[in-house]
C-alpha cells in the first residue's frame, strides 16, 4: 500500500526550516513535509526516543486484530510499520521487534537499527485513520502506558492541526471564489451597523456609486445623498420596513455619481437581529441594473405605443404593467389598476372563460388563445392570447366586439335566408311531388306526409268529389303506431262532423281556422268511436287550412299538434297556407286531367267495335290510353270472319294523337273491315284495297297496319294446324309463341305505310304453326321508351312473355291451353311499370285452341278490356 516515504529525521534540536529546503513559501506538499517532520522531533523528543517517523497513507488497510500467523512465520511481504499500526486501529507495543511476528522482515529491524518500537493511529475527528505516528529505540525497551497516552495525545493534537489547516485553505479558496464571482458580477456589498451607525461598504460597492475605494462617508447619510432625491422616500421606506420587522430588504432606485451620472441600482439584505430581539445590523449586496432599465424602458415605449392592448400579472395575479391602450379598453387607469388582483378588479372573470383560460396557461405553461365576452359595463368582446413566463402572465388583446356583432347580424341574416330558402324548398318539394303525378289518390298521400314531417304530429286532407262530396282521402301519423288510429278517424270523422264545425267554416270561408285546446273543442262536436278515436289520439291544437284553385275551394287541409310540439310562428303558418294554395293547383289540375281523360277513354271505346270470337279462338282485347288527357289517339285493333270462314285479326296505328287522329283512325278501320269482309281477299289484297279506296275518298290520314289471316284447310286441319298469313305495312312485327313456349317475332321486307300512295304492290308472308300457338299484336305504346333503341324495346317484350306464358297456362285451367285475357292484363302491367304511358297502346292476344275435343265450347266469348290488368 503507497505511503509517504520515510524521511531521514533530523537531529534532536535542529530547527525544521534547517532540514528541509522548503520556505516560508512553499507549496503543500513542502508545508506538509515540514509539519510531519515538527511532528517526528516532538514524538522523539517526548518519547526520548533516538529516533521517530509520522506518515500519512493514502489508502487505510481494513483493521485487524494483530495476531501474528498461526505457523509463527513471518508474512510473505512484510508491511510497513505505519500500515501494521492503522490495520490494528490502536496502540502497537513492542519491547523487541526481533521476536514480534509483525515487525520481522523489516530491514531495519535486521539491520539492528530498531529493537523496540511503539506506534499509534492518526484518527480524525470523524473516526478515520488517516496514518501513524511511531518512536523507536534501538535498544529493548518497555513502554510505560504514560509514554504510550502521550504518544497518543500528541497524535491526536496533530491530527487537529492538520484539519484546522485543511479548513483555512478550503476557507481561502472560498473567499477567493467568492470575491472573483462578485467582482465578475458587478456586485458590491454593504454592512451597516445600527449600534455604532457605521456603514461599511467594499471596493466594488463604490465603484457602483462612482466613488474611488475608501472615499464614501461610512455613514447611512452619506448613503442617502448619493440616492437619487426622488427615490430617497421609497428607499428609506423600505429600510425602516426591514429594521422594524428584522426582515429582507429589497429596493431599487436611481443614484448620482458625483460627475452628474444617473444609474439605477438594486439592493438586497437581511436585518439580523442582536441577543433581544431587535435588528442590530443590516447586511446586503448591490448590483447595477440600467441596463435592465433601458432594456424595459424600451420594451416600455415599444408597449405604449401598440395599437394591442397589453397587461401583465405576476405570480400572485396582480397587475404588474397596463400599457395605454389596456387602460383604454379597460376603462380604468394605471393607478387603478397596478397592484390590484385582476380577479378584485374584474368580479365578473372568476368562473368565465378568462380565469379558464388564464390559470390554464399558467398550469401548462403553454399559451393559450381565446374569444370572449365580458359583461356591463366592459360589455365587450375580447380576442386574448395569454402566454406564461418567468415574470407572470403576459397579456395581449384587442376590442373584437363589432366584428363579432356583424358576425352575428351576417349570421341573422343567414338564418333567415336559410329560413327562406328552406320555405322555398319546401314549397319545391311538394310542388314537384303533386306535379309528378295526375294520380289524385297518391298526390294526396305524398302531401300528407310532407305536411307532417314539417310542420305538425299528424294531419288528414280532405276533397270534393265527382259527386261534391266531401272525403277524407288521405291521413298520416308521424309516429307509426299511430297510423291506424289516424286511418280509422278519417273513415268517422265526416259524417260526426256538424255542418258548424271548422272543418267546414275553413271550407266555407275559404280561410285558415286555428282550434286550441283541440281535443276539448272538437270531441265535444263529435260522438260515437269518431269521439272516442280522438281522445286516443289527443291532439292539443289543429289547423284548417282551405286549398283553393281558381277562385275556389277544392278541399282543406287539418293539420293536429300533440302536446310536445309549440304553437306554429307566424312564418310557419304563412308556409302552411302557401303549401295548400299549390296543393289546391296541383290537386285541381290531377282531378281534371283524370276526368278528361276518362272522357277520351270513352271517346276511343265507343270508336272501337267489340271483336269477333270464332269459337276455336280465345281471343283477348285491350286498349291504354296515353297519360296526356284528353288526347284521343289513331291506335287501334280488330278481328272478324271472311266469307269463308277465315279470321282476319288486325293491329294499326294512325299517326297523331287527336281528334283527327281519332276521326281518320275510325275511317280507316271502318273501311278496311268493309272491304275483308265482302272481298274475301289475302292481307296483302285487303291493303292494297285500302290503299285506291283511301286516296278514292280522300282520307288525309297515313297509318301503319299488320293484317294476319287465320286459314285452315281440311289438310291443315287434319295436321292440327294453322297457317298465319299477314302483310306488314310499316308496323311492328307480331309475336309467335308456339305450344313449347319459343317466341320469335313475325318479320316480313317492310312495305310502305296506308296512305302514302296508291297502287303500290304488297305481299303475303306465311307459317304454319301448330294449333296452341298464340299470336300478339301491339302497336308501339307497348314497347317504345325515350331514349331506347325499338329492338331493345322488342327484345324486351319478347323476353317477357316467354316469362309469363308458363303462369298463363297454369291459370287456364284443365280446358284450356293458355289464358289469354290473364296473358294481355299481365304484358300490359309489367311491361309499363303500372304507370300511365307515353303513348296509346293497343293489343290484341289470340290463342289457336285445339281442335281434338279438348276445347270444343271452351272459347270463353271476347275479352275485350277484361280481367285483372285491364286499363293499366
Amino acid at each position: 500500500m503507497p505511503e509517504h516515504p520515510p524521511r531521514p529525521l533530523p537531529p534532536r534540536g535542529q530547527d525544521a526550516d534547517a532540514s528541509t529546503p522548503a520556505g516560508p513559501h512553499a507549496g503543500p506538499e513542502a508545508s506538509r513535509d515540514l509539519f510531519l517532520a515538527r511532528l517526528e522531533r516532538l514524538a522523539a523528543r517526548l518519547l526520548s526516543a533516538p529516533s521517530a517517523r509520522a506518515t500519512l497513507l493514502d489508502e487505510v488497510p481494513a483493521p485487524s486484530d494483530g495476531t501474528a500467523a498461526t505457523d509463527g512465520t513471518s508474512p510473505a511481504a512484510p508491511e510497513a510499520l505505519a500500515e501494521v499500526v492503522a490495520r490494528l486501529g490502536g496502540p502497537l507495543v513492542v519491547a523487541d521487534a526481533r521476536d514480534d511476528v509483525r515487525l520481522r522482515g523489516l530491514a531495519e529491524v535486521e539491520a539492528g537499527l530498531w529493537c523496540a518500537y511503539l506506534g499509534v493511529p492518526l484518527v480524525t475527528s470523524g473516526g478515520r485513520v488517516v496514518g501513524a505516528l511511531g518512536v523507536h529505540d534501538s535498544r529493548v525497551r518497555s513502554w510505560t502506558p504514560d509514554e504510550v497516552a502521550a504518544l497518543v495525545d500528541l497524535a491526536a493534537s496533530a491530527v487537529a492541526e492538520l484539519e484546522l489547516s485543511a479548513l483555512a485553505v478550503d476557507y481561502e479558496a472560498d473567499r477567493v471564489r467568492w470575491h472573483l464571482a462578485v467582482t465578475a458580477g458587478g456586485v458590491g456589498s454593504f454592512d451597516w451597523d445600527l449600534r455604532t451607525g457605521a456603514l461599511v461598504w467594499d471596493d466594488q460597492l463604490h465603484l457602483l456609486f462612482g466613488l474611488e475605494p475608501g472615499t464614501f462617508g461610512g455613514t447611512i447619510e452619506a448613503f442617502t445623498a448619493c440616492v437619487h432625491p426622488d427615490d430617497r422616500p421609497r428607499v428609506h421606506a423600505a429600510l425602516r420596513e426591514a429594521v422594524d420587522g428584522v426582515a429582507r430588504y429589497t429596493a431599487e432606485y436611481r443614484v448620482v455619481h458625483p460627475d452628474g451620472a444617473v444609474r439605477w441600482v438594486k439592493a438586497q439584505g437581511l436585518a439580523l437581529a442582536g441577543p433581544d430581539g431587535a435588528a442590530e445590523r443590516v447586511l446586503g449586496a448591490a448590483y447595477d441594473t440600467t441596463a435592465e432599465r433601458d432594456a424595459d424602458a424600451r420594451i416600455a415605449r415599444v408597449l405604449e405605443t401598440m395599437s394591442t392592448a397589453f397587461f401583465l400579472l405576476d405570480g400572485a395575479w396582480r397587475f404588474a404593467y397596463v400599457n395605454a391602450e389596456a387602460e383604454r379598453l379597460l376603462g380604468r387607469g394605471r393607478g387603478e389598476l397596478l397592484g390590484e388582483v385582476v380577479w378584485d378588479v374584474f368580479p365578473s372573470a372568476p368562473g368565465s372563460a378568462f380565469e379558464e383560460h388564464y390559470r390554464g396557461a399558467v398550469a401548462a405553461g403553454e399559451p393559450r388563445s381565446f374569444e370572449a365576452y365580458y359583461p356591463p359595463p366592459l360589455d365587450a368582446w375580447y380576442e386574448v392570447r395569454a402566454f406564461p413566463g418567468p415574470d407572470g402572465l403576459s397579456v395581449y388583446f384587442h376590442d373584437v366586439t363589432g366584428r363579432r356583432r356583424a358576425e352575428e347580424q351576417r349570421l341573422l341574416a343567414r338564418t333567415a335566408a336559410d329560413a327562406a330558402t328552406h320555405r322555398l324548398a319546401v314549397l319545391a318539394t311538394v310542388s314537384d311531388d303533386l306535379s309528378s303525378t295526375l294520380d289524385t289518390d297518391y298526390a294526396v298521400g305524398r302531401l300528407a306526409r310532407h305536411l307532417v314531417r314539417e310542420f305538425g304530429s299528424w294531419c288528414l286532407v280532405t276533397l270534393w268529389d265527382e259527386e261534391h262530396r266531401l272525403r277524407d282521402i288521405a291521413g298520416w301519423h308521424a309516429e307509426p303506431h299511430l297510423r291506424p288510429a289516424v286511418a280509422r278517424y278519417a273513415r268517422l270523422r265526416l259524417g260526426a262532423l256538424a255542418p258548424g264545425s271548422y272543418l267546414h267554416r275553413a271550407l266555407r270561408s275559404g280561410e285558415l281556422v286555428v282550434v286550441p285546446d283541440a281535443t276539448e273543442r272538437i270531441s265535444v262536436l263529435l260522438s260515437g268511436e269518431a269521439r272516442d278515436v280522438l281522445l286516443g289520439l289527443a291532439p292539443r291544437a289543429a289547423y284548417a287550412v282551405p286549398m283553393r284553385a281558381r277562385g275556389r275551394t277544392v278541399g282543406a287541409i287539418t293539420l293536429f299538434l300533440d302536446d310536445d310540439q309549440p304553437d306554429l310562428a307566424d312564418e310557419d303558418v304563412a308556409l302552411l297556407v302557401q303549401v295548400a294554395d299549390r296543393a289546391g293547383v296541383a290537386l285541381d289540375n290531377a282531378q281534371l286531367y283524370q276526368g278528361q281523360r276518362r272522357m277520351a277513354e270513352t271517346l276511343q271505346r265507343a270508336l272501337l267495335t267489340a271483336p269477333a270470337q270464332p269459337p276455336d279462338l280465345d281471343l283477348a282485347v285491350r286498349y291504354v290510353p296515353a297519360a296526356s288527357a284528353a288526347q284521343v289517339g289513331g291506335d287501334w285493333y280488330d278481328a272478324f270472319v271472311q266469307p269463308d270462314g277465315a279470321t282476319v285479326l288486325v293491329i294499326g296505328d294512325v299517326m297523331g294523337h287527336d281528334r283527327h287522329a281519332a276521326a281518320a283512325m275510325s275511317q280507316v278501320r271502318t273501311l278496311l273491315r268493309g272491304i275483308g269482309a265482302t272481298s274475301g281477299g289475302t292481307p296483302a289484297q285487303m291493303l292494297t284495297a285500302l290503299d285506291t279506296t283511301m286516296e278514292r275518298l280522300r282520307v288525309e290520314a297515313m297509318a301503319s297496319a299488320v293484317v294476319l289471316r287465320l286459314e285452315q284447310g281440311a289438310e291443315d286441319r287434319a295436321a292440327g294446324r294453322t297457317t298465319l298469313r299477314w302483310t306488314n305495312a310499316g308496323h311492328l312485327p307480331p309475336l309467335l309463341v308456339t305450344p313449347d313456349g319459343t317466341v320469335r317475332e313475325l318479320r316480313t321486307e317492310p312495305e310502305l305505310v296506308l296512305g302514302v300512295t296508291a297502287g303500290g304492290g304488297r305481299t303475303d308472308a306465311q307459317v304454319p304453326v301448330p294449333r296452341g300457338s298464340t299470336v300478339l299484336l301491339f302497336t308501339d305504346g307497348l314497347v317504345e321508351r325515350r331514349g331506347e333503341h325499338l329492338q331493345d324495346g322488342l327484345d324486351r317484350l319478347a323476353e317477357l312473355v316467354a316469362r309469363l306464358v308458363p303462369e298463363a297456362r297454369r291459370r287456364a285451367g284443365e280446358h284450356a291451353v293458355l289464358d289469354a285475357a290473364w296473358l294481355a292484363d299481365a304484358v300490359l302491367s309489367r311491361g309499363t311499370a303500372g304507370d300511365a304511358p307515353d303513348d296509346d297502346i293497343a293489343l290484341l292476344v289470340a290463342h289457336l285452341a285445339l281442335q281434338d275435343g279438348t276445347e270444343e265450347g271452351a272459347g270463353p266469348g271476347p275479352d275485350v278490356d277484361g280481367g285483372s290488368g285491364a286499363d293499366v
